[in-house]
């Protein structure tokens, strides 16, 4: 499935509702990685009933790749590139 994006790319259309966007800057490989650790932790969130130490790890995998935290268009190139090579621990 391919999301629709707003014109400024800044965002997707999802049931006619707005949601950030991925940065389209990291790198697919690392891109890859991070949504991989962030369905797991979505897994994690259903298996624990919403345990904090699961929704933590959703908003740290949200955050590094831009969904959440400071929106990725406001950062300086340095502070993108540190925010996606956080380190994300997967559930476990």
């Amino acid at each position: 499935m391919t999301a629709e994006h707003t014109d400024d790319g800044r965002y997707i259309v999802v049931n006619g509702r707005k949601w950030r966007a991925t940065d389209p800057d990291i790198p697919e490989e690392r891109s890859a990685e991070l949504r991989s650790i962030l369905m797991a932790w979505r897994r994690d969130v259903r298996r624990t009933a919403g345990a904090d130490e699961s929704r933590a790890g959703v908003q740290a995998a949200k955050v590094a790749l831009g969904e959440r935290g400071t929106p990725w268009w406001d950062q300086s190139d340095d502070e993108r590139r540190r925010r996606w090579e956080t380190d994300v621990p997967r559930p476990g």
